[in-house]
């Protein structure tokens, strides 16, 4: 098997969002909070917890595999065929956050769900900004 055949592809979103990383950590992981910009959940940031997030298209299961709070988060993202990993992490800049979301393992053949990740996290962090501005 040629390396080529295993690489993974990934997306990454990185923004400057003007909230404190104290405010966007709770948005990434208080369930009630990712599920007005995300999906719903039972999301606890506990390093081995399982969960599940659940759509209309379906659902994914998902393990926690790093916290470190106010700095990164890390979980595993399975379904329908794509095993990948979403790793957050959070810098101090200046009044706000330097938000940096990457999505790994999509494969080469993969291309739909690509694509897909490609356009809707840009949406989601437009979801995950409204929502910082209207919590407390």
């Amino acid at each position: 098997m040629s390396q080529a055949a295993d690489e993974r592809l990934s997306v990454v979103v990185e923004r400057d969002i003007p909230f404190p990383p104290e405010k966007v950590w709770r948005a990434l992981t208080q369930p009630h909070l990712i599920e007005e910009w995300l999906m719903k959940n039972d999301f606890q940031p506990v390093v081995g917890r399982a969960f599940q997030m659940s759509d209309t298209w379906g659902g994914l299961d998902c393990e926690v595999l790093e916290v470190e709070p106010h700095r990164t988060l890390a979980y595993t993202w399975n379904g329908m065929g794509l095993e990948s990993t979403v790793t957050w992490t959070l810098t101090p800049n200046g009044a706000g956050t330097r938000l940096r979301m990457e999505q790994v393992g999509f494969r080469p053949e993969q291309q739909q769900a690509y694509r897909g990740a490609m356009a809707g996290w840009p949406r989601l962090f437009d979801g995950l900004e409204h929502l910082l501005a209207k919590i407390d």
